[in-house]
């Protein structure tokens, strides 16, 4: 009985050995929680999170809250257990946040790489929309090339053949558009004066056959503004949308806020489009716990939004961040903004 006895405490002992390795050992899943919220209008640290040189700002009685997730990358299976059983936290598998031949820091990188686009699309679109649009500008002419005599550095140019140059793609593609040899009439302005000037193009004389213009051409924004954000340890691009609000809020005379705590997330082009991100679920619990009054979910996001929707929280659907504007502006005057729907 004796031996016997030894022999089951033994055996409970390793199976609670074991039991507790496996409860410890990592698994191959992340958690995502419910990460800070940071109102673009306010400060960070002590730092003013949007800052704005060469330009007078203005105060707003309510904020403007960007979302994020916190990411657990270490996962124990007591801590995935708890979190599955959570309304807040979601499982998910370790490769979607980290792919397969990626470790963290270069993962982490990508994230800061992304975070800098998103702040200068957002300055971009901002300044745009204040009035100070992206021009395309003459950066440099050709010696002998079809522009030669014709148009000079920094010539802005604001049509081909009566189409509206946006972009150097636009100029790019209308010229491709017909072969070399095509005559075109571009618009432009030179120290403030406007300007026209027929240009036939040349082919390139690498391959003979691709129409060039002879010049280099880029982009540039003329406005009395220098803009900067200062927010450490945040990464990637959801917080775009919410940038841009931001330094629109803050240049404009009107309070775009109304006195609401505004929250909200996506991803932002310098075309003004809102992007889906990840987290939504997370982000939506963030914002109701600092206060939101109400959530401005990207287009793409919607039907993943109306999963998870938290109670008290309404949802603004937006594609664009004229969308945002129209959102906010109805909200803040007691109309209700147009719902997420699952479409």
């Amino acid at each position: 009985m004796r031996r016997r006895g030894v022999t089951v405490i033994l055996g409970a002992l390793l199976t609670a050995l074991f039991a507790v390795g496996v409860m410890a050992a990592p698994l191959p899943y992340v958690v995502l929680k419910p990460g800070p919220t940071v109102n673009t209008l306010g400060t960070s640290n002590g730092t003013e999170v949007i800052q704005v040189t060469n330009g007078k700002t203005t105060e707003s009685a309510g904020q403007l809250r960007l979302t994020t997730v916190n990411v657990q990358s270490q996962v124990e299976l007591v801590w995935a257990i708890s979190s599955w059983f959570s309304k807040k936290d979601a499982v998910v598998p370790r490769a979607l946040i980290y792919p397969p031949g990626q470790t963290e820091k270069q993962v982490e990188q990508q994230n800061a790489q992304e975070w800098t686009k998103s702040q200068d699309s957002a300055v971009t679109v901002a300044l745009s929309k204040l009035g100070y649009p992206v021009q395309t500008y003459v950066k440099d002419v050709t010696a002998g090339g079809a522009a030669t005599g014709l148009l000079q550095a920094n010539d802005v140019i604001t049509a081909v053949d009566g189409t509206k140059v946006v972009s150097p793609a636009t100029l790019t593609d209308v010229v491709r558009a017909k072969p070399a040899g095509t005559t075109f009439t571009i618009a432009y302005t030179r120290a403030g004066k406007a300007g026209t000037a027929k240009i036939t193009t040349k082919a390139d004389p690498e391959d003979g056959k691709t129409p060039r213009l002879g010049i280099g051409i880029d982009t540039k924004q003329d406005s009395p503004y220098k803009v900067e954000i200062d927010l450490d340890k945040i990464g990637g691009p959801s917080a775009g949308l919410m940038f841009t609000l931001g330094i629109m809020d803050k240049l404009e005379p009107e309070d775009l806020t109304g006195g609401k705590i505004i929250a909200g997330t996506g991803t932002i082009d310098d075309d003004g489009n809102v992007g889906p991100i990840g987290g939504i679920p997370q982000k939506l619990v963030g914002a109701k716990g600092a206060g939101a009054q109400i959530f401005l979910v990207p287009k793409d996001n919607c039907a993943e939004a109306l999963k998870n929707a938290v109670d008290g929280l309404p949802m603004a659907e937006v594609a664009t961040v004229d969308d945002a504007l129209t959102a906010l502006k109805t909200f803040t005057s007691g109309g209700t903004p147009k719902p997420c729907s699952a479409s």
